[in-house]
């Protein structure tokens, strides 16, 4: 199949003037499948092995797929038993859900909606939900979206991933889905029956952020800025205009506004001494650094690097920290939870709780930005994150 024609299939799924409108997403993509059990909840399914005969699959009844000789092994309730490269078990009704379980962990158990492709592919299975778009955004909110629970936060954080959903369409062209559930693309544990998440991706359907060139923006998001966002290029390599530094005073007292982490010295000089540091005439306070406002850097002398590959390197809540020579130790006094980059989501539920209305909340953070339909939409030149 071309690579072309592959790309094509995919966005069909995708275009929002078809009813509905499904994507494709690979779940328990971080996981490595080598069994599963899958039950009916709702609605009518069928098991289409391409054989021309569908085993149709009423409510309740398990389906066990297991992992055998490189194929999957697939045992019905009447104990028919037998082996497939691959299977669709596929939704009739348009309202169908099923439940789906790993490798016998009862913590695995997940629900989704629509149909499931499973594949195998060398020494995993690969499952690939095919569902209505907006139960997909629903499910996402419910997964990113944390604790927030007023209704114009949730839509602005279903706008968010719609838009990540449609900039991001072909991320995983090649191996035959458009996103995988875990954070290198959106985080996705299934649908949701909230009722108020629902609410917000169905007041929001369809819609979409763009740039002001009717591009899909960068929709970044991240837990708390510490009252200041960042710059895209602080963080990542490309620079969006819409992505500029915000002062954000909704998410100071919010939880994770501050945090505090003490490193003893000789760890922090011999972290420092990796990383390209080469010291001279060290005084006591050489290695002290306030950071009031965002700055791209750590700078000892002539020797600087980026804040961000420190907080990557020691797994630090964010790259907004003053460094502090007190004793035998290295006091970082930090603020915010992330990269900092677009929504700040605790300062966004709180804007929210101030009524503050969605589109209100998104254009603070992200500026010059048009909220419309996604057919308004022009298509991207190439990728950037």
């Amino acid at each position: 199949m071309s690579k072309i024609f592959l790309n094509i299939l995919l966005l069909v799924f995708l275009l929002p003037g078809m009813t509905p409108a499904q994507v494709r997403v690979r779940v328990f993509a971080d996981r490595k499948p080598s069994s599963a059990s899958l039950s009916v909840i709702h609605g009518k399914f069928e098991l289409d092995t391409y054989d021309g005969s569908p085993v149709p699959i009423g409510s309740g009844d398990p389906v066990i797929l297991a992992l055998y000789e490189g194929r999957v092994a697939v045992k019905l309730r009447n104990s028919v038993s037998f082996t497939v490269d691959s299977l669709t078990v596929r939704g009739l009704t348009g309202n169908d859900h099923f439940s789906l379980r790993i490798n016998g962990s009862p913590g695995e158990r997940r629900y989704y909606s629509g149909s499931l492709k499973c594949i195998a592919d060398l020494r995993v299975m690969v499952f690939t939900n095919i569902c209505d778009v907006e139960e997909y955004i629903a499910g996402v909110v419910r997964t990113e979206g944390g604790p927030g629970r007023r209704i114009e936060y949730l839509k602005s954080q279903a706008l968010l991933a719609r838009t990540y959903l449609y900039r991001h369409s072909d991320r995983h062209m090649i191996d035959g889905y458009n996103l995988c559930d875990n954070t290198h693309c959106q985080a996705f544990n299934g649908v949701t029956s909230d009722s108020l998440i629902l609410r917000a991706a169905s007041e929001t359907r369809d819609q979409v952020i763009l740039a002001a060139d009717s591009t899909l923006i960068v929709s970044a998001f991240h837990s708390n800025c510490g009252g200041e966002t960042s710059t895209s290029d602080f963080v990542w390599l490309a620079g969006h205009s819409y992505l500029k530094k915000v002062i954000d005073p909704y998410c100071i007292k919010s939880p994770n506004a501050h945090w505090k982490k003490t490193i003893p010295l000789a760890e922090w000089e011999s972290y420092l001494k990796r990383s390209g540091y080469a010291p001279s005439g060290v005084t006591a306070r050489s290695y002290n650094f306030v950071q009031n406002t965002r700055h791209n850097e750590y700078r000892i002398g002539t020797f600087s690097i980026p804040f961000n590959t420190i907080r990557n390197d020691l797994n630090l809540k964010s790259s907004f920290f003053s460094v502090a020579q007190e004793g035998n130790s290295i006091v970082l006094r930090g603020r915010g939870y992330g990269h900092g980059v677009g929504l700040c989501q605790e300062g966004a539920m709180v804007m929210a709780a101030r009524g503050f209305k969605s589109d209100e909340i998104i254009k603070f953070y992200y500026s010059d930005v048009i909220i419309t339909d996604v057919k308004y939409a022009k298509p991207l030149k190439q990728e950037t994150y």
